[in-house]
């Protein structure tokens, strides 16, 4: 009996160490959890918008879908007045929001997250590269003279959202440190897309406008430096940074990622003062819950619980307050309706003659082919020569897998190819290429992790 109680006392501690030690890795990666469970709804959400925008646009009421996005609509006052068909407010206007959270969630990542360490951000990064360039030089072998060339950018970028949400669909088959090395590389990408937008898809620039921007942002790095936290006050100087760009010819989207990097990520508290202001109100409240009775105690109550919500305010940063406040409409909404409004082609002729036009082929191969192979062969040779390690509980079918899913380009793909091409009938065909390469990388993907690896129980340590 005391043998029997001993070992019951025993697995008791055993247990409690094994709680213990995965309290602080819950904490670690909880907020990665939750923002991988997001993205991957939105996943399911963005593919509905496409489903939907591709039915609308070849049903009988296909007539019907550019009339919607070439209505007209007038925002400003007197002299400011913007005059835009509904398109162009969603690709110029509320795409700035969603560039604005990419450049939040890049930021982020850089200081406290994936990216933040050379050793942590080694095998991404090689990885990221690998996976625009190669994409890129099949593009441009397929499509080497006119306007269709220009379009060598579209098929390097990788949609975050549809990524993880086929890796969701996969459960424990996949370890929690392929989602992060898979976010890691589609952030990288996106610092790589918004690069190319700035450089190689500006057209004539008016340095005043630019000027004015510029001076914006230093007048917003200013404010952060003088440790001003008020949401408001970014977001005005956010939309005259906004409209400077709009003017000066460089894409509006850059100024959202631009501004992101004024936002301060510092708390303006202490984790000690914190704790103990917490202290002095709960003491606060329980006084006056045993003097519940009185008009004093009531009014001590509710200035107390005003006073925390202040303290906890003040405890988050104003980056990760506009996260918390912008993300749900950007995945839920505004991504959604991004796709909406650009994934309707109206498929005329032969399918498959349109889908073996050069262009197309430029799209599908850099997708589906020059992803996978510059991803996976990138981050093979990057370990391979000691230069960056396998994550833990990572394989290298795990690896192959993600690079054949980072050929999904889908949302930056159709933003890239909407200023790649002025001619309105390469940019539907380009539309062909990306929804089909899209498609193929998300099915291909999905069957190589899902029938190659094995189930693992790695996220269970962290549930």
């Amino acid at each position: 009996m005391p043998e029997d109680l001993d070992d019951f006392q025993q697995d008791a501690m055993n247990q409690n160490s094994e709680v213990a030690t995965r309290q602080p890795l819950n904490r670690l990666i909880q907020p990665f959890q939750n923002f991988a469970r997001q993205e991957a709804a939105s996943g399911i959400v963005l593919f509905t918008a496409a489903v939907v925008a591709l039915i609308w646009a070849n049903s009988s009421w296909g007539h019907g879908y550019e009339a919607v996005w070439e209505t007209h609509l007038k925002i400003g006052l007197g002299r400011f007045v913007m005059d835009e068909p509904l398109e162009i407010w969603i690709n110029d206007a509320l795409m700035v929001v969603f560039f604005f959270v990419v450049g939040l969630e890049i930021k982020r990542a850089m200081l406290v997250g994936e990216l933040v360490s050379l050793r942590k951000s080694t095998l991404p990064i090689v990885a990221a590269v690998g996976g625009m360039v190669v994409p890129a030089v099949i593009y441009i072998a397929l499509n080497t003279e006119g306007e269709a060339s220009r379009g060598w950018g579209v098929p390097m970028a990788t949609d975050i959202a549809f990524s993880l949400g086929v890796l969701s669909l996969l459960g424990s088959r996949v370890p929690i440190a392929l989602k992060v090395f898979l976010t890691a590389v589609a952030i990288i990408d996106d610092i790589g897309a918004v690069i190319v937008i700035a450089v190689f898809y500006t057209g004539d620039i008016a340095w005043g406008a630019l000027g004015v921007g510029a001076a914006l942002l230093v007048v917003l790095s200013v404010i952060n430096m003088l440790g001003v936290r008020s949401l408001i006050v970014y977001a005005f100087v956010g939309v005259l940074v906004w409209f400077a760009f709009l003017e000066s010819g460089v894409h509006a989207t850059v100024a959202g990622v631009l501004v992101a990097a004024t936002v301060p990520i510092k708390i303006r508290v202490k984790t000690p003062d914190f704790v103990s202001r917490c202290r002095d109100l709960l003491a606060l409240l329980e006084r006056c819950e045993s003097d519940r009775d009185t008009i004093r105690a009531s009014h001590d109550q509710k200035a107390a619980l005003q006073e925390f919500e202040t303290v906890v305010h003040q405890m988050e940063s104003p980056l990760h307050r506009f996260e918390h406040l912008l993300t749900p409409y950007v995945a839920f909404f505004i991504m959604p309706l991004f796709a909406l409004a650009n994934a309707g082609v109206h498929i005329q002729g032969d399918f498959w003659d349109a889908l073996l036009q050069p262009i197309n082929l430029g799209i599908v191969a850099g997708l589906v082919i020059g992803k996978q192979v510059g991803i996976a062969l990138s981050a093979w040779a990057s370990i391979r020569w000691g230069i960056a390690e396998l994550p833990f509980g990572v394989s290298w079918r795990h690896l192959y897998g993600v690079g054949i899913l980072g050929g999904i380009g889908f949302t930056m793909s159709l933003f890239i190819s909407n200023l790649a091409f002025t001619d309105g009938a390469l940019g539907s065909e380009a539309k062909i290429g990306i929804l089909v390469g899209s498609l193929i990388s998300g099915v291909i993907g999905f069957l190589v992790l899902r029938f190659g690896t094995n189930s693992t129980a790695v996220d269970s340590v962290v549930d």
